[in-house]
């Protein structure tokens, strides 16, 4: 069955290891690793990351949604959706 995600501790003790590093290093590895993917996708830019899959930015247009509760039809303002495709190696490796 579904297991509890990897913490941001346990995914840099792991890094550690891989790496044959100390977990300080490997935490700012990491942390080096989410502040560039984080600035491009907030620039409109897209960061492949080579076997995970691409991050990236899609613009959505103004739009009419409804609320749940009272079923009123309101305007939505356009927006901004981080979106990520999977590489095809992780899902293949997933499934087979």
């Amino acid at each position: 069955m579904a297991t509890k995600p990897m913490t941001k501790t346990q995914l840099v003790a792991a890094l550690a290891e891989e790496m044959g590093a100390d977990k300080k290093a490997a935490g700012a590895a990491l942390d080096a690793v989410t502040a560039v993917v984080t600035k491009e996708v907030a620039n409109g830019g897209a960061v492949t990351l080579p076997g995970i899959g691409k991050v990236y930015c899609r613009e959505r247009p103004e739009r009419m949604v409804r609320n749940p509760a009272t079923g009123e039809q309101i305007k939505k303002e356009a927006d901004k959706q981080v979106k990520m495709t999977i590489a095809k190696a992780l899902k293949d490796s997933v499934n087979g």
